[in-house]
């Protein structure tokens, strides 16, 4: 069954404010990033339920090459994208996301 992927705003300012840090440090390095997370929510898409559960019903898919997770719920129709943080931070702040 194919779901339709929604990346929450939250999801979209994460990977925005990801992306400007990574160009800070080094030319390009920001759409390299980019490109490993839009590899991260290709798996996601097609292989939705490969995941454990982490937090209630939010799923975790790493990053290759960055330190970073991209979080997300399955539902029925679709999968939504709630966030994409350093797997540093601290997690409270994405599991509010799936609490509110």
């Amino acid at each position: 069954m194919s779901r339709r992927l929604i990346v929450r705003p939250e999801a979209e300012a994460d990977l925005r404010e990801a992306v400007l840090w990574y160009d800070q440090q080094k030319q390009e390095l920001g759409e390299e990033f980019l490109d490993a997370v839009d590899d991260a929510i290709a798996s996601i898409r097609r292989y939705p339920l490969m995941q454990p559960a982490i937090y209630k019903d939010a799923r975790r898919t790493l990053t290759r090459r960055f330190p970073y997770g991209v979080f997300y719920v399955v539902g029925p129709a679709c999968i939504s994208v709630i966030a994409v943080f350093h797997t540093s931070r601290d997690p409270k702040e994405w599991q509010a996301r799936v609490d509110g």
